[in-house]
């Protein structure tokens, strides 16, 4: 490796049970999960609230889930309000699309260290 480029790593990856439809999560909104599974990633990868940059969630279901699910979801699992989040929809592939984006924007130095991933209830 060349001394300016620079290695983007997954410092953990967590997910909530799979549920069914009509099942015991059916009344948990997306970004409840998403705040759950934020928290525990922090504390798996030691990584404190602070010293992230971003959080960017897929999420396609939002229609009464309030402004900006990732937002909601990144305040509830303790982020400073001084941290930016955003959504991303784009059907299946938000969740995969949000983890390309955190490593597009470590890659051109606008962030260190973002979380991002999916966050829904299809319950």
């Amino acid at each position: 490796m060349k001394s300016n480029e620079k290695n983007v790593v997954i410092t953990s990856a967590v997910r909530t049970p799979v549920g069914t439809l009509g099942g015991s999560l059916k009344n948990i909104q997306g970004h409840i999960l998403g705040s759950v599974v934020i928290k525990e990633v922090l504390k798996r990868s030691k990584i404190k609230s602070n010293d992230v940059d971003e959080v960017i969630m897929g999420q396609v279901l939002t229609g009464s889930a309030g402004q900006n699910p990732a937002r909601q979801a990144a305040i509830q699992a303790g982020l400073p309000i001084d941290k930016t989040a955003y959504v991303i929809n784009q059907v299946c592939g938000s969740g995969l699309r949000s983890v390309a984006a955190g490593y597009q924007a470590i890659m051109s130095n606008d962030a260190n260290i973002i979380v991002a991933g999916g966050q829904e209830s299809m319950s």
